[in-house]
């Protein structure tokens, strides 16, 4: 796994992301950064309509997101 600093932002295209409740911040690749959106997007959805799909599509968002990058799931999602 690489590790990613903050002296990293800009260099490899990293995307600095700040959880909204915490105020924690944390370095996100392009993929990762994608991920993250679905998911607040389907969550915001799923609040709206209360339709099951929205939360499946979170769902599914959420456990690659974990897969993907597991230190920034506990700082963003979890």
């Amino acid at each position: 796994m690489i590790t990613k600093s903050w002296d990293d932002i800009g260099k490899i295209g990293l995307i600095e992301t700040t959880n909204p409740l915490s105020k924690q911040s944390i370095l996100l690749t392009e993929e990762e950064h994608e991920l993250y959106t679905a998911i607040k997007t389907a969550e915001s959805v799923a609040k709206e309509t209360m339709l099951t799909e929205h939360y499946d599509k979170m769902q599914k968002a959420i456990d690659k997101f974990s897969r993907l990058n597991p230190r920034a799931y506990m700082v963003l999602v979890d």
